[in-house]
């Protein structure tokens, strides 16, 4: 049955059976109730294109990704993408991923915005100074940042407490009795990275600790650089008797190196790692800083865009959840 078949068959014009159909306010509710009924009964389904021509929706959310290969393998991003999913498929509405280079991502938001592709976008790895946001912003475009970054307008976010999340583990190994701890981060354009490594700072500081600049690796966001990074730090002299890993795709390439060293972890050297590691290749009961499942993540996101597309202020969308410290066998005593 069509909107025209229904519409006959009630008695009442096609317009005021769509508009029923999809909660105009002015259909009162007698109409609107015998509406719903009948075309529940006729197996009545809206044309989706229709309905979302009708109020200017797309019923579609979105992400623009600059996909690296690690992403397709990595359990958070898929589980935050996961619990997205599964949000919007409870409201009758849909997810789109768009990979694009990372040189096409600017253009790519901004195509998306010109032609209204999706009634609001996820963005994600933000940056500390990001073009992205700060485009959407001025375009009054519906978003939601994965993370924060630093913009002075108030925008949506949600993010993990960084800075806390490093205290735990820095305040954890010191308790240990280390004091010669490294610091192996994401490339620190990332908002996440900079913050926990001025975290890390603060924290060594703080304790009376000395930070040596050679304990201080980089530009690790996968297993190949993680491998490479702990390398480099059991190539110092003196080496850490320590190492925190701020990303759980670097910290199984760093535990690898580890135990392909011949290194006891927990006795030799001891090892955090920010985010929990599912991979056969470490085989260890890591440490981690732990943070709330990435599914629950994903579907806070999308509450928090739906609400930002039905009118909540973005000041009033900004969500921090607190990272705890989960002890494993990679923690030991100091013996150095």
């Amino acid at each position: 049955m069509n909107l025209k078949s229904l519409a006959r068959t009630l008695g009442i014009s096609k317009t005021t059976v769509s508009r029923a159909l999809n909660g105009y306010p002015e259909v009162n509710v007698h109409t609107r109730e015998r509406v719903l009924a009948a075309a529940k009964e006729a197996g009545y389904e809206a044309n989706p294109m229709a309905r979302s021509l009708a109020v200017g929706r797309t019923n579609v959310f979105g992400i623009i990704y600059p996909l690296l290969p690690s992403d397709l393998g990595d359990p958070m991003f898929l589980g935050v993408v996961g619990g997205m999913s599964a949000a919007l498929e409870k409201s009758k509405m849909n997810l789109i991923i768009a990979p694009v280079s990372p040189k096409n991502e600017l253009p790519s938001y901004e195509q998306m915005v010109r032609g209204r592709r999706v009634d609001g976008l996820v963005v994600s790895r933000t940056l500390v100074h990001d073009e992205r946001i700060a485009y959407l912003v001025k375009k009054g475009f519906p978003f939601v940042a994965h993370g924060r970054t630093e913009l002075k307008q108030p925008y949506a976010w949600f993010d993990y407490d960084n800075e806390a999340g490093i205290g735990l583990a820095c305040a954890h190994l010191i308790e240990h009795g280390h004091s010669r701890i490294a610091l192996v981060s994401a490339p620190l354009e990332l908002n996440f990275a900079c913050q926990r490594k001025n975290s890390f700072i603060a924290c060594m500081q703080a304790a009376g600790l000395a930070v040596d600049p050679r304990h201080l690796v980089d530009n690790t966001l996968d297993r190949r650089t993680g491998y490479q990074a702990m390398q480099e730090l059991l190539a110092c002299s003196p080496r850490p008797t320590a190492v925190i890993v701020d990303n759980h795709l670097s910290g199984v390439g760093a535990v690898r190196a580890l135990l392909d060293a011949g290194i006891e972890i927990g006795k030799d050297m001891s090892v955090i790692v920010w985010g929990s590691i599912e991979d056969s290749l470490v085989g260890s009961n890591v440490t981690t800083i732990d943070q709330p499942g990435p599914n629950e993540a994903g579907a806070k996101m999308t509450e928090m865009l739906s609400a930002l597309v039905a009118g909540t202020p973005p000041a009033q969308l900004q969500v921090l959840w607190q990272p705890v410290l989960l002890p494993g066998a990679t923690v030991g005593r100091c013996i150095a």
